[in-house]
């Protein structure tokens, strides 16, 4: 379907035009306000006949959604005169196909426009801020990927859900806005709350999801932050939330922080829910669970699964727990819990926001911890969220930090590759998933970098890997980037990343300290450097500020220290 957009200036006005062929019976979302108090905004819509519909909204703080359905298609015009009116997104569907052919985007305004980077094969929004993964699933046969999201700029503000759909989790079509905050809180683009992070289920009674989410309303008493949960029958928009849970648990010596319900079957069959809290304590994860066979309703508090006092963490963000190495219900699985700790700062290498990796037993009332380590060297693998994809854990996570991102800037991002999260011989392993090698368009180099030379690269998305004659082997791999020194070190410390950004005082040390690496994948994108020691071992994810790709790389090593290295040029 073609899309022009035009600017016709006559006297007083500017039209704006936006031309589309439709299919029949297509809904337009349309985001739009006034720019004069007096003067309500208005995009019109025409055909060969004339002017047939118009959207309206008097609200000149924050963009109105407005939803028009054209029925007959054919070649319309949108049109609006932007000395009256702002628009900020415009995009059409066909809700018969719309998981199958996406949305189309036929407008948006330059500050929230999504970034044109060839060859990129990480996710990013279609327009718009986004953060947290959320509702990560697989629903009616597909991979959906649920998302933190702002609509009308780069920069955070009142959170909605977006959504994805994808048959192999690395390319996906962009599907409507699917969660909307409260009425009041879009009004205004005031950074009051929204709707936070959560996670979804199959609906059990029929076809269709489930949706666990957490609102917040900043200043709102007695509770900023409250549990509330949603359904869809079409996998498309969310209906009417309903509160599950409006405070939190008495007696515990929680602050405020009451988020991210994430839900799960237990070993005991029945659905259970965990939650990110602090107490006096430390950062805590606080376990529900419900009779209730369609999680509705019946949330009972059970107590705390977890308290977390390293680093100087004060809430614990964004928990999940599943089960490792056998069936959920047996007493000889393993399960990981994984979970973010906010604020937190290791001292010694001035990295902050760690994720960590539990790996022990739950019975469905408490977690036993047989070993811990840490999910991301880098720490831009953030609010990660997983899901059992039949045998398989499958997980994804924002591609950035809070330690780096503010309210108050823009900060276009992307999500990581996807993984896998699997147990081997006493080891956790977070590979990318195998379909990775799906993006491989040809090979770059197969010689020279072993060899020493530079490798040129043609763009941002790259590949590399490299097998080392034993492991721990030193070795720099150079990364030519316009503005940021960039590499990976194996040293006598272990493996890191380096990253100077010529930011005031050190940069953190992104280190696995004491890895001996042996088989290294890079994986290289616009804004991001992705690495995978020892199938997964050791994982270390960076965001790098802007979109310059990296343009070189160099490998120093001894001789013979490095047994072959081969680049591919990638290509979702």
């Amino acid at each position: 379907m073609s899309v022009v957009e035009t600017v016709t200036e006559v006297p007083e006005s500017a039209i704006r035009t936006i031309h589309t062929d439709l299919p029949v019976n297509a809904t337009f979302h349309v985001w739009l306000k006034a720019k004069k108090a007096a003067e309500p905004g208005a995009v019109s819509f025409s055909n060969q006949n004339g002017k047939f519909a118009e959207v309206s909204s008097v609200n000149t703080e924050e963009f109105g959604f407005r939803i028009y359905q054209v029925f007959g298609g054919g070649h319309v015009e949108l049109s609006y005169d932007t000395v009256t009116t702002a628009v900020s997104v415009i995009y059409w569907f066909t809700a018969s196909d719309v998981l199958e052919t996406g949305i189309t985007v036929v407008h948006t305004k330059p500050d929230n426009a999504a970034p044109e980077l060839p060859d990129s094969y990480h996710f990013r929004p279609p327009f718009g801020w986004m953060n947290d993964p959320n509702g990560f699933g697989r629903f009616e046969g597909r991979p959906h990927l649920f998302y933190q999201h702002y609509s009308h700029g780069l920069r955070w503000n009142t959170m909605h859900w977006g959504h994805a759909v994808s048959s192999d989790y690395l390319r996906w079509r962009h599907l409507p806005i699917f969660l909307f905050p409260s009425e009041d809180l879009t009004t205004r683009p005031d950074k009051r709350g929204g709707a936070y992070s959560g996670s979804t289920i199959p609906l059990v009674e029929g076809s269709g999801i489930r949706v666990f989410f957490t609102e917040q309303v900043q200043d709102r008493v007695p509770e900023q932050q409250i549990q509330l949960t949603a359904t869809s029958s079409d996998l498309i928009m969310a209906g009417q939330a309903d509160v599950i849970l409006a405070h939190r648990p008495d007696g515990q010596g929680l602050t405020p922080d009451f988020r991210d319900p994430y839900v799960f079957r237990g070993p005991d069959g029945l659905w259970k829910m965990l939650l990110g809290s602090q107490s006096d304590g430390g950062g805590v994860i606080l376990l529900y669970e419900t009779l209730d066979p369609t999680a509705a309703s019946g949330w009972t508090y059970l107590g705390k699964l977890w308290v977390e006092t390293r680093y100087r963490t004060t809430a614990i963000e964004c928990p999940c727990l599943l089960p490792l190495d056998g069936p959920a219900n047996a007493r000889s699985t393993r399960w990981v819990l994984i979970y973010g700790l906010m604020h937190s700062e290791d001292p010694q290498t001035g990295r902050k926001n760690l994720t960590m990796a539990d790996v022990g037993w739950f019975d469905g009332k408490a977690f036993t911890k047989e070993f811990g380590q840490e999910l991301d060297f880098g720490t831009d693998n953030y609010a990660f969220q997983a899901f059992l994809d039949g045998d398989s854990i499958i997980g994804i996570g924002w591609l950035a930090n809070w330690a780096d991102a503010n309210p108050e800037i823009d900060f276009p991002t992307s999500m990581t590759l996807p993984r896998r999260i699997h147990y081997v011989n006493g080891e956790l392993l977070t590979p990318p998933i195998g379909a990775a090698e799906s993006l491989r368009s040809h090979i770059l180099d197969r010689t020279r970098l072993a060899t020493g030379e530079r490798v040129t690269f043609i763009n941002g998305a790259v590949e590399i890997l490299i097998e080392l004659a034993s492991p721990g082997a030193p070795f720099e791999l150079v990364l030519e980037h316009p503005t940021v020194t960039l590499g990976l070190v194996s040293d006598e410390t272990g493996l890191w990343i380096r990253h100077e950004d010529g930011r005031d005082g050190p940069s953190p040390h992104y280190i696995a300290k004491g890895a001996r690496a042996s088989r290294i994948r890079i994986f290289l994108d616009y804004g991001s450097i992705e690495v995978f020691a020892n199938r997964g071992r050791y994982v270390g994810t960076k965001r790098i500020e802007g979109f310059e790709p990296v343009r070189s790389a160099l490998l120093k090593a001894a001789a013979g220290a490095v047994v072959h290295a081969t680049s591919w040029a990638l290509k979702p």
